[in-house]
């Protein structure tokens, strides 16, 4: 029962997270990556001692004055520049100092560990099929919702419940969206595809955890408990199905700080947005939805 008596404690704590989301999205946004906008990805190791980044940057200016180069690991660096063709790889490569030959003793040679060019045609149509997907996930989740829980209609409707699951996933999606709107303003971090995947996962995780709660509820209501205030029921339900949320959520989050740590390059910013996002749902299905179920049904009440 403490989780429902002090559930505006925990409305307040999401409210500043979802607003801060919201306020950083609103003054920064996100640094959408080359999947979105069109672009080469180049991403090098220099085995025998990088050279300075500043002179990585003059080599290329050449070719793309915008061009944008950040330190990866110890040895390596990540490049960002205007989509090439083939002819223009060789000369950026050559650029870049890479080795074409393994028996190179060239003591700058590099190796090419990423390399990928997207046009912004195919850019474009990555971010609208990114959105699209998005939007039929929910739509799919607010049907299965209403389909499982058509047979509730006391102390408050179906729909309701397909509301809250709906509001937890808002707050569920807009915390990492904002946490990368602040990692990408003051670190560089960009969204791309995999950040797409992520937030599906996100939603599909958060969604799964609460309505675990809310089938709880409904057993409960089902089975002897219908004469019991409701708050007491919700409350009830959430303490029988606290320690198997906690749980799940935390085996799957030792993966991924696994992942992260020894991932590379390549999946830290997929395996730091399931953190976080799986963070915000374990939250929400524990906090902030079930919960929410309570104050509607005491408005409808009033």
């Amino acid at each position: 029962m403490w989780v429902v008596n002090n559930r505006k404690l925990f409305y307040t704590f999401s409210g500043i997270l979802v607003i801060a989301s919201f306020l950083s999205l609103i003054f920064w946004g996100l640094k959408p990556g080359i999947d979105f906008t069109g672009g080469t990805l180049i991403e090098l190791n220099y085995p025998n001692g990088r050279p300075s980044q500043s002179a990585v940057v003059a080599s290329l200016a050449a070719i793309d004055p915008t061009a944008s180069v950040r330190p990866s690991g110890a040895d390596g660096f990540i490049v960002r520049m205007k989509p090439i063709d083939q002819s223009e790889k060789t000369v950026v490569l050559s650029t870049l100092h890479v080795s074409q030959e393994a028996s190179s003793t060239d003591a700058s040679a590099a190796t090419v560990t990423t390399f990928d060019s997207i046009g912004p045609i195919l850019g474009a149509e990555a971010l609208r099929k990114a959105y699209v997907s998005i939007i039929l996930v929910i739509i799919g989740i607010i049907l299965f919702i209403t389909f499982a829980f058509r047979k509730v209609s006391e102390p408050i409707s179906s729909w309701k419940y397909g509301l809250t699951a709906i509001v937890a996933l808002i707050h569920d999606v807009i915390i990492p969206v904002g946490a990368f709107s602040v990692l990408g303003h003051f670190a560089g971090y960009e969204v791309d595809t995999l950040f797409v995947t992520a937030l599906l996962v996100v939603l599909g995780f958060s969604v799964h955890d609460t309505i675990v709660v809310f089938d709880r509820v409904r057993e409960n209501l089902r089975h002897g408990s219908s004469n019991k205030p409701f708050d007491q029921v919700v409350g009830e339900s959430i303490s029988q199905t606290f320690t198997r949320s906690i749980n799940t959520s935390l085996t799957t989050l030792i993966a991924l700080v696994v992942l992260y740590i020894l991932g590379g390059s390549i999946t830290e910013h997929f395996s730091l947005a399931l953190i976080i996002g799986i963070a915000a749902g374990t939250y929400s299905s524990i906090f902030i939805g079930s919960p929410l179920l309570v104050t509607l049904q005491q408005w409808t009440k009033k």
